[in-house]
């Protein structure tokens, strides 16, 4: 229970270090502003710098593939089109239940415009309970708890693929007809960096496979990130700032504990910055990324990404190199994200309502362990209950 007349008295010294903060992003803004303009005066020699430089960096500077100042328009969809989505949740697993096992719960969506086609809204649940399951990502050191969430990224890969390039391959009527497939959240997987390489592959490759699947049948793929954090494609802008001759950071900067002298707009995001500069559906210049873990991704798979104005933020979107190579699948892909974010009202509808579908509510969660308790007694087997610290937990007489 949270006591609100002590928090209160901590309001105003937050409200005064928030008004600062707030005038500091201002001035921070204006030499963001600034740098981009005289970054894209020397945009191919900075290029060039990145290219020779990019394994002494301490920072991960995205690659502009466009002038980096481009803002585009995006045209509206067509009206006759289909968008495909996938999101997944899940009940961990705790030996204080009934049973120690997890449980996995995609959602789909198939939404069809202009064509006269009835909607998919449904889910897949499945239910891990094998030892092979819940114990054999221990011998790389990873807890159950994250192996059931790497492989529910898998999943929503894997359901989505199949979901869209079913519905679009063997019925060759709906072919021609434009088509996205969209995933919330980031298309770079930095939690794979943590990993060991068997493990790894065991989550990148079906993942990698499904994308495959996609670009066989023409289906562009896109990564919807809203209200992001990051900051890849200012950083590009540090080239101008860096005080040395060269940008050779593990010299010039290996010693320095706080800012480095090149950080002169920090913390100031990618979001910010372009959505000073980018109208009401548009989309900035295409980036290619450079994190590390993209190393390792298939050939063409590597992310890409632009900044798109939606309206009522500037978000980012990432796809993998086919799609941004191919300008007709890249704008089939943003003006179907566009569609999406009206339809949804500021959010993607195909991406919101895959959520609501996935998500398992605490009723869900009840019915689950009830359901998988008289399965267990129908078996056979005695005690069958939750442990004392649950229950109680569950009935506090406080």
């Amino acid at each position: 229970m949270l006591d609100l007349a002590k928090l209160a008295r901590q309001m105003p010294n937050m409200g005064q270090q928030m008004q600062k903060e707030a005038l500091a992003s201002v001035e921070r803004l204006k030499l963001a502003q600034s740098l981009l303009i005289d970054t894209e005066k020397n945009l191919d020699t900075l290029i060039k710098t990145q290219e020779e430089w990019l394994d002494r960096l301490i920072f991960t500077p995205a690659t502009p593939l466009e002038p980096i100042t481009t803002c585009i328009d995006i045209e509206s969809a067509p009206v006759s089109h289909s968008v495909f989505s996938a999101d997944g949740s899940q009940i961990a697993p705790s030996h204080h239940e009934i049973a120690y096992c997890y449980l996995i719960n995609i959602g789909r969506i198939m939404l069809h415009y202009g064509q006269n086609f009835h909607p998919l809204l449904d889910t897949l649940p499945e239910i891990y309970y094998k030892n092979e399951d819940l114990y054999a990502s221990r011998k790389w050191g990873i807890r159950t708890e994250e192996w059931m969430s790497y492989k529910r990224t898998v999943a929503e890969a894997e359901v989505l693929a199949e979901m869209a390039c079913t519905w679009v391959n063997p019925p060759g009527a709906h072919f021609n007809i434009p088509n996205l497939a969209m995933t919330d959240g980031s298309l770079i997987y930095w939690f794979l960096d943590t990993l060991p390489i068997e493990a790894r592959e065991q989550v990148l490759n079906p993942i990698l496979q499904s994308w495959e699947q996609l670009r066989a049948t023409n289906i562009p793929i896109v990564g919807y990130v809203s209200a992001s954090r990051s900051m890849d494609a200012i950083n590009f802008l540090r080239f101008l700032t860096c005080p040395y001759d060269t940008p050779n950071c593990v010299v010039n900067c290996s010693d320095v504990i706080d800012k480095t002298p090149c950080q002169k707009v920090e913390p100031l995001r990618d979001a910010t910055l372009w959505g000073s500069i980018l109208k009401p559906r548009q989309r900035s210049a295409i980036f290619r990324s450079n994190s590390r873990i993209l190393d390792i991704y298939w050939e063409k798979q590597r992310t890409h990404f632009c900044y798109l104005h939606v309206g009522t933020e500037v978000a980012r979107v990432e796809f993998p190199e086919w799609v941004a190579e191919n300008s007709t699948l890249l704008n089939q892909a943003l003006s179907l994200t566009l569609t999406q974010v009206d339809k949804g009202f500021g959010y993607p509808v195909a991406l919101a309502e895959a959520h609501n579908l996935a998500v398992v509510k605490g009723i869900d969660r009840s019915r689950f362990f009830a359901l998988l308790e008289e399965q267990m007694i129908k078996a056979g087997l005695r005690n069958v209950g939750t442990s004392y610290k649950e229950a109680r937990k569950r009935g506090s007489i406080a």
